[in-house]
């Protein structure tokens, strides 16, 4: 599909140690040789031996000026490569061994591990994929859950009496799977959802998200925001490299498919006033005020 943009890796390094140290040397070669050699999937074994380190000590090293692990970083560029492979038409079978994968197989569990998504419904927008949803009480009102065996693919809010408006509006950015109402399935992601108790690091919550490149860009940058903070959209745009695009910003914080999750509530216009809210601005206003208190009872 011609609109997506390619995403790019996003790398954070330190600011409090001069570019001239050695250990920015490390990372700059191992980067370096990713992005060169990503075709081949070299182990962190390997990378440690072409810049002469342990993989103990590549492995903290590179994580604390990144970011992210050698590992997770490979994995973001062959995701890259894959999705623009998979945008130009090349069948998931062709897009594997390019990227130097052994087979559709492990890019798959590469596009699951990443973003909870199959390169197959990526291209498909959900063909084949059965989904499962239910309504649910939250502290913000009713909640429409949609889950796949993979995650969870969408969470809308609406008021009572408008379930079917809700649906509708939810299923259309899956166009080509097939709904089934199922209770059981949703009522576990509920319970964890809203529930800070059960918000852990070592369990993280898988989501399904299919959207254009770009569109995952933001809603990756959304992820990015800590509870109890807000960003504008203009800070999301200089995040992810694009400055001059707030108000494409904009246009995909407002077609996020799975609310409160990834917090589109956090985003806030150039003045810092509240903007406008898919599900509405009373209820923007509803999760901030319980976000703000959830984080000042763990500060």
């Amino acid at each position: 599909m011609n609109t997506h943009m390619t995403a790019k890796p996003q790398i954070s390094l330190g600011t409090d140690i001069t570019p001239d140290g050695g250990d920015y040397e490390v990372v700059r070669r191992v980067i370096e040789k990713i992005s060169l050699d990503y075709r081949d999937q070299p182990s962190l074994e390997a990378l440690a031996a072409a810049v002469g380190d342990t993989p103990n000590g590549l492995q903290k090293l590179f994580t604390r000026w990144a970011g992210l692990s050698p590992k997770g970083f490979l994995q973001a560029v062959t995701l890259d490569h894959a999705r623009r492979l998979l945008d130009s038409g090349l069948s998931v079978l062709d897009a594997s061994y390019e990227v130097g994968m052994s087979g559709p197989g492990r890019l798959h569990d590469l596009f699951v591990t990443h973003e909870a998504i199959s390169p197959g419904d990526y291209k498909t927008r959900g063909a084949g994929l059965t989904i499962r949803y239910g309504f649910h009480l939250s502290p913000f009102g009713v909640a429409l859950l949609m889950v796949t065996d993979r995650g969870l693919a969408g969470l809308a809010f609406n008021d009572a009496g408008k379930e079917r408006a809700a649906f509708e509006d939810m299923a259309g950015r899956w166009p080509n799977a097939t709904f089934v109402e199922d209770m059981a399935a949703t009522a576990p992601y509920a319970a964890r959802i809203f529930d800070p108790r059960t918000w852990r690091a070592d369990r993280p919550l898988r989501v399904v998200l299919i959207g254009t490149d770009f569109q995952v860009r933001v809603w990756e940058a959304l992820l990015r925001i800590p509870i109890g903070k807000a960003c504008t959209y203009s800070a999301i745009a200089e995040s992810i490299g694009k400055p001059a695009a707030s108000r494409a910003v904009g246009a995909a914080i407002g077609a996020n498919p799975i609310s409160f999750v990834v917090p589109c509530h956090r985003a806030l216009g150039k003045s810092g006033a509240l903007t406008g809210y898919h599900w509405g601005l009373t209820r923007k206003r509803a999760i901030l005020g319980w976000e703000a208190g959830q984080f000042a009872a763990t500060s």
